[in-house]
């Protein structure tokens, strides 16, 4: 693995930056994105920094958000950085393949080789919070928007510092950033705010909830109950994954929404790995929270049936 010193020297190196993360990003791969070109933009201001990638989404509170149009041409000879993906599939943007150097920074579980210098400790709670300690390390200037960028990722892929991703790194890398006197309380307001039409979509789903015989929950929302709820698909599948995260004797839970394009599953659990049975389907991430994109329900359903074995200690 490559060290942060050797990132920086490449930086240094070249020009022009684009930044990529995965696509329909979280507050991670936004706030490490954010984070990352604030960095270079506040301690090599004579670089061109891009962000690329698709609409910010639920994320879209967070300052300089918006993603850059550019051409294909503004890739040759350029650097690009991939943020928080594991697999090549899930980055947004593929015209990286265009640029002359390319750099992943992440911390997913390892699925394939992306760029060619990765630096990837799947120890860490967050991309957001590699960048922080980069930062650290290297006595980096962070600005305001920096600091207040990848504080928002830390907080975001850690559960609000609840998961047990959270060590005492994550705590020295958020003090490190709260010095920069960033305004937490006006990160959490956004990240808490739900509008009152969110509330009755979250009590709708709440009923929604089923268990398997080895007491995984789940729920299954159809194309058609998809479109018929007027949400976003993202809102759906990750934003309603987490009300079944605190039902007492639940320790596997997994949210299937049907597409167009095929059923997303958000699977999570606070006591099992169940990565590998994500990436059994094609999908990838953490220890205990994944994803998958499976062709249709039937195939969503033998995924359940891996997760209950798992949640009953059977071994398929």
């Amino acid at each position: 693995m490559h060290s942060f010193r050797s990132i920086l020297d490449a930086i240094r190196h070249y020009d022009t930056i684009i930044i990529h993360r995965h696509k329909s990003p979280d507050g991670d791969a936004l706030g490490s994105q954010i984070g990352l070109k604030h960095l270079i933009i506040e301690n090599f201001p004579e670089k061109t920094v891009y962000m690329v990638g698709d609409a910010a989404g639920r994320y879209s509170f967070m300052k300089d958000s918006i993603m850059d149009e550019i051409s294909d041409e503004v890739f040759k000879g350029a650097l690009c950085i991939l943020l928080d993906s594991s697999a090549k599939h899930l980055l947004s943007d593929d015209r990286y393949a265009l640029s002359r150097f390319t750099i992943r920074i992440d911390h997913h579980l390892f699925v394939e080789k992306i760029a060619e210098m990765e630096y990837v400790d799947s120890t860490s709670e967050s991309c957001a919070g590699l960048i922080a300690q980069m930062a650290m390390d290297n006595g980096l200037a962070v600005s305001e928007t920096a600091a207040a960028a990848l504080y928002t990722g830390m907080a975001t892929d850690s559960g609000r510092f609840r998961y047990d991703s959270t060590s005492g790194n994550t705590m020295r890398r958020a003090a490190f950033l709260l010095d920069q006197k960033i305004d937490i309380s006006e990160i959490y307001r956004n990240l808490y705010a739900s509008d009152f039409e969110q509330l009755l979509l979250r009590a709708k789903y709440t009923l929604k909830i089923k268990f398997t015989e080895n007491r995984v929950a789940y729920i299954v929302t159809t194309k058609e109950e998809l479109k018929e709820s007027g949400a976003d698909i993202f809102a759906i599948s990750r934003g309603m994954v987490g009300i079944m995260s605190d039902i007492r004797g639940v320790d596997v839970w997994v949210n299937f929404t049907e597409t167009e394009n095929g059923v997303l599953c958000e699977l999570r659990s606070d006591k099992y790995n169940i990565n590998p049975i994500a990436v059994k389907y094609g999908g990838g991430g953490h220890k205990k929270a994944s994803g998958a994109t499976v062709k249709n329900l039937h195939e969503a359903m033998n995924m359940l049936h891996d997760l209950d074995a798992l949640s009953g200690g059977q071994t398929e």
